[in-house]
């Protein structure tokens, strides 16, 4: 029989149930300290490699179609000086939202056409991938979502983006396009770049 220890340095409740461990089982290791919750019903173990992005992974974890989004994303490629109060995440319209509580998550319902355009990945821990959006998406949504998420937000992650050596102007405005901001955000890039 599998002990708690056994399980993958980051589970849910549902993987310690099908691998034979009891609630009970597995509620005294986390009260013996040999894993921690991340949130409910996700569990880290204790000498696992500390995450680089705790609150990621939990959140991967209790809303699997989710894609880090907006100022997390834009956090993840250092496009922001902001620290996101939740953790942003899209799924596509026509699925259930997530309601999670922690840690404090902020749900947007992104077009199923174009959900899976600039889908990446970031490890949040060692060999444990979380899907996020790409630098150009970040910055293409935040410019599109500018007016509830905050214009300055927008114009500094589309400054730093212009300014990287990765930058791909070209492609940002076929997707500002693909996602009808194509206006707005070549009117920034024009101004960015004339200066």
């Amino acid at each position: 029989m599998l002990k708690v220890t056994d399980l993958p340095a980051t589970f849910t409740t549902s993987q310690a149930r099908r691998a034979g461990i009891s609630f009970r089982d597995l509620y005294r290791a986390r009260d013996d300290g040999d894993v921690i919750e991340l949130s409910r019903g996700v569990f880290r173990q204790t000498d696992a490699p500390a995450p680089s992005y705790p609150d990621l992974l939990a959140v991967a974890h209790r809303a699997p179609r989710g894609v880090v989004c907006l100022l997390s994303a834009a956090a993840v490629h250092d496009l922001t000086d902001e620290v996101p109060l939740a953790v942003q995440i899209a799924v596509p319209r026509g699925t259930w939202p997530p309601v999670i509580t922690y840690p404090a998550v902020e749900v947007f319902i992104y077009d199923a056409a174009t959900f899976d355009l600039g889908l990446e990945s970031v490890n949040a821990a060692v060999g444990e991938p979380v899907k996020v959006y790409s630098p150009m998406r970040t910055v293409v949504d935040l410019m599109r979502l500018r007016q509830r998420i905050g214009e300055s937000v927008a114009h500094l992650a589309l400054r730093r983006y212009v300014s990287s050596p990765q930058a791909q102007i070209g492609e940002l405005m076929q997707l500002a396009r693909a996602l009808d901001v194509l206006g707005p955000t070549r009117a920034a890039v024009d101004v960015l770049t004339a200066s």
